[in-house]
């Protein structure tokens, strides 16, 4: 057996550091190869982790920033709870108050032992097509609390196996058959994480693990502290607005302050909770607060907690960035995030080297299948999510990149096949947005076009951004173009519900990324 990594060695550092990103993303390939709804299995929804043993996050795939950022509170969630964790133990939750984003992201935990000693956690996350509740999908586009967007699931011990008890869980959830094999996928997931750890294990041994870990999170520390350092001492502000289902503004603030090797990140000032559903957790808000603050300093430093170390952030208790339980969140998760993202890398704007905005915004799309009870089917029919790419925002030497997802997404856009193989629908169009990019010296990427033409009665939610407002250029690069919804030609508001006939054209504009730079 060798003596494991030594933290002073770059080196064996640097191996097992690989080896623990090959873990995380190997785990991510079981999940999507083993998951059912088009949402994992073709949009990569889904996200997986690796925790040392008092739960700080010591490795991840490069899968969904929202998702990440806000897991560290899901393992300490179930840290809190769990007594003696044991062999085949597995923990599940979606409370956004207690670990979680919003409903439909559902997270298994699991412990990772050597002869009964905790090594650490494995942790998966997964946006699921239902989550129960009035509204199919779980992303409602006016809910006012969290019990209207869909089953709450505190953090708890499943049996050993769980299976049993995940298919109690899945009865209430529209698709069941569909929900149990996803939530098998994640299991699988952690169990592979399980058998990964077991071979570091073997090869290295466990206390030169528990060693190594401690390295990789202090090599992370290191180098984030280095990267603050770099910038110049002082307090850079930023401000924006969000806007409400109803129409109504939802300003954003923050205070980003660089003293020495350490940030302080303080949103004081931003809206109170609203009545609505871009209320945030404040995980969500950490989460797309060290997105930002990892894309203008060293993005290519180990994605773990060590980075996270020198950065406090904070956010007045009932605002809109950290919300009181109980409050509506399911939009604070997909735009609220992005837009904090987008705040934090405009108040650094001056002093880091980022690009103009992107798109700032998941553009949320909601079908499913008619039943009784005004939408809820009947477990036979279908519920399908997705979110839609659009313009990045050039920088300072590139055009931004066009049709893709930005900031807190980072997955990918459906498929036609896919889309059509699934769903009674039939995709009309499918393209760049010609002219939505911002003109600059380099132009912001162009948005995308989908046009999707019902074959069935169903359902319908709409839950975008950016649609009144484009995305701002940067130093003298113009906006992007703001999205548009449509049905048959008519406007839809950004935030909106309804039934789709057959023969009905549901038409989604994503928006333009802002231009860098004097048009030339």
């Amino acid at each position: 057996m060798s003596a494991g990594p030594n933290p002073h060695d770059p080196i064996s550092l640097s191996v097992l550091e690989g080896g623990l990103r090959a873990i995380c993303d190997e785990m991510g390939a079981v999940l999507i190869r083993a998951a059912h709804s088009p949402n994992i299995k073709e949009r990569h929804d889904c996200s997986t982790a690796l925790f040392e043993a008092g739960g700080e996050l010591v490795m991840q795939a490069e899968h969904i920033p929202v998702h990440l950022g806000s897991m560290p509170d899901a393992v300490a969630a179930v840290i809190d709870r769990a007594e003696g964790p044991a062999a085949g133990d597995l923990w599940i939750l979606n409370d956004p108050f207690a670990g979680g984003t919003h409903l439909p992201d559902v997270t298994l935990v699991s412990p990772l032992l050597d002869g009964g000693e905790l090594l650490g956690w494995a942790a998966s996350r997964a946006h699921h097509a239902d989550i129960g509740g009035p509204t199919p999908g779980g992303m409602p586009a006016r809910s006012r609390t969290l019990a209207e967007e869909g089953v709450v699931i505190p953090p708890r011990l499943l049996g050993k196996g769980g299976d049993a008890e995940i298919r109690d869980l899945v009865a209430q959830m529209r698709n069941p058959t569909q929900r149990l094999a996803d939530l098998r996928a994640q299991r699988a997931a952690n169990l592979l994480a399980a058998a990964r750890v077991d071979e570091l294990v073997a090869r290295d041994g466990a206390e030169a693990l528990r060693v190594g870990m401690t390295a990789v999170l202090d090599h992370a520390e290191r180098r984030g502290r280095a990267a603050i350092a770099a910038l110049p001492d002082g307090t850079f502000e930023a401000e924006d607005a969000l806007v409400a289902a109803d129409g109504s503004p939802v300003p954003l603030r923050v205070s980003v302050t660089v003293e020495g090797e350490e940030m302080r990140v303080d949103f004081a000032g931003s809206c109170a909770q609203v009545d609505g559903n871009l209320n945030c957790p404040l995980s969500v808000t950490k989460a797309a607060t060290l997105f930002a603050v990892r894309v203008l300093t060293d993005p290519d430093a180990p994605p773990c907690a060590g980075g996270h170390r020198p950065i406090e952030i904070s956010a007045e208790r009932g605002s809109v960035l950290n919300a009181e339980p109980g409050a509506a969140v399911v939009a604070g998760n997909v735009e609220t995030s992005s837009r904090v993202a987008d705040l934090v890398l405009a108040a650094l704007a001056e002093v880091a080297d980022g690009p103009a905005q992107g798109q700032g915004t998941m553009n949320n799309v909601t079908l499913a299948s008619l039943g009784e009870g005004d939408g809820a089917d009947d477990g036979e029919g279908f519920t399908y999510y997705e979110t839609l790419g659009g313009g990045q925002g050039a920088c300072a030497d590139s055009a931004g990149p066009s049709a893709i997802h930005v900031a807190m997404s980072n997955t990918l856009n459906t498929p036609i096949e896919a889309l059509e193989a699934e769903l009674p629908i039939r995709v009309r169009s499918l393209g760049l947005r010609r002219g939505s990019g911002g003109a600059g010296r380099y132009g912001g990427g162009e948005g995308i076009v989908r046009e999707i033409e019902s074959l069935v009665p169903m359902r319908f939610t709409l839950i975008t951004e950016r649609r009144d407002i484009g995305p701002r250029g940067r130093d003298g690069g113009l906006s992007g173009a703001p999205g548009r919804n449509s049905l048959n030609g008519e406007p839809l508001a950004a935030k909106t519900e309804g039934t789709l006939q057959p023969g009905d054209v549901l038409r989604i504009e994503t928006p333009g990324g802002g231009g860098f730079g004097e048009p030339g």
